[in-house]
């Protein structure tokens, strides 16, 4: 890709997008609109790693393979880059379908907390991903992470398990699940 900058005022067809490849910024087709986000902080990224870490043996135990910052196309015209995805997804390069995950993960962080929490959320529900979990660190010291688990029921999702600072989140679904928060910022 170019240096040239992008002309984010423009409406983009996938094959437009696709063709940026890999690109240094992390950048979302909503309906036709790129977007783009500012990379991610340490602790943003050391929660998304702990994450992995803690759900990964669990997830592959139940046949799900585990991708961070995957592009998942959610509709035509919409392909987003959750922070991680469990799914039956592959090693082919390209974009993954919203059919194939089972749980998309989401770190907020100051830029971002109420797309996550709000038009991304619904965005998931509508592509039909069974659950969802949002990782929210403390904005104001990023000296805590609190965890929600939500599940689709319908056309939204709804509060399955959660866990605030100093608790474990346990759930038996989507696939075993036990965090403790505390471990969650430790690089």
């Amino acid at each position: 890709m170019s240096k040239q900058p992008l002309d984010l005022s423009r409406t983009w067809t996938e094959a437009e997008y696709l063709a940026l490849g890999e690109t240094d910024d992390r950048y979302e087709l909503i309906d036709g609109k790129v977007t783009v986000s500012p990379s991610a902080t340490r602790p943003h990224n050391v929660i998304a790693t702990n994450l992995i870490f803690f759900l990964r043996p669990a997830a592959r135990e139940a046949g799900l393979g585990t991708f961070y910052t995957n592009d998942l196309r959610l509709r035509p015209g919409t392909i987003v880059c959750p922070d991680i995805v469990f799914g039956k997804l592959t090693m082919e390069a390209g974009v993954g379908d919203a059919a194939d995950a089972v749980l998309v993960v989401e770190v907020t962080s100051p830029s971002n907390f109420r797309w996550d929490r709000g038009p991304k959320r619904e965005m998931y529900a509508a592509a039909r991903i069974p659950w969802y979990l949002l990782a929210e660190p403390d904005m104001s010291d990023l000296s805590s992470v609190s965890l929600r688990l939500l599940r689709r029921d319908g056309r939204r999702y709804v509060e399955h398990a959660t866990a605030a600072w100093g608790e474990t989140m346990v759930s038996s679904e989507p696939f075993p699940i036990s965090v403790d928060t505390t471990l969650l910022l430790e690089p």
